[in-house]
């Protein structure tokens, strides 16, 4: 039967503005890497017989270079409300098992530090606003254009949705073992399927 989840992220990482990796660019941190975290909240979903609506997640990942250099290191925190059965449909959606977009970034990824369980929550609105246990507080400060509307990036080679707002983000977050400052954020109604294949998930 496969899977389908649809929702909204919010995604913060280290990156200077603008973040170079929707086009596989290089990251812009003076370290020339990139650490990031990401917290998708599902309003509706479900794998197989698994209901998946109401569970957020968090993602957390290193990029030691550009995106399709690969050698990411990538952990996933699920919240601590998602029953044993969540947990695995989660793991099985994002490891590229259940096929979708989620496959596409697979074989970049050479350090998985697992699925763990923890506080993981989302506000939505104008700004959006997030949080994982043991990671930190995401954050979103939309830049806007010239005609008061949020800016936007459409068609990015690789990102979270085909179109999603770009702005600043602020604070402390520890990823992977490292302290970072996040500077930059981007957020969006995400819809992905087991099927999907137009979309490039961006962690």
């Amino acid at each position: 039967m496969g899977y389908s989840i649809a929702g909204r992220y919010l995604a913060d990482c280290s990156c200077d503005l603008l973040c170079p990796c929707p086009v596989d660019g290089r990251p812009n941190h003076p370290e020339g890497q990139c650490w990031g975290a990401a917290v998708f909240h599902i309003e509706r979903g479900k794998l197989d017989d698994v209901d998946l609506s109401g569970l957020s997640f968090g993602l957390v990942n290193h990029f030691p270079s550009n995106i399709t250099s690969g050698n990411w290191t990538m952990g996933v925190v699920v919240d601590g409300s998602a029953s044993d059965d969540q947990m695995q449909a989660v793991e099985r959606i994002l490891s590229g098992q259940e096929g979708g977009p989620f496959a596409d970034f697979a074989p970049l990824i050479s350090n998985f530090t697992g699925v763990s369980r923890g506080k993981v929550s989302f506000s939505d609105g104008d700004k959006p606003s997030a949080s994982v246990e043991g990671v930190g507080d995401l954050s979103i400060e939309p830049l806007m254009g010239p005609d008061g509307k949020p800016t936007v990036v459409r068609n990015a080679m690789f990102g979270f949705a085909p179109e999603f707002v770009v702005g600043r983000s602020s604070g402390q977050a520890e990823i992977v073992g490292k302290a970072v400052e996040l500077k930059y954020g981007e957020t969006a109604p995400f819809e992905y399927t087991s099927e999907t294949t137009d979309v490039h998930a961006r962690a």
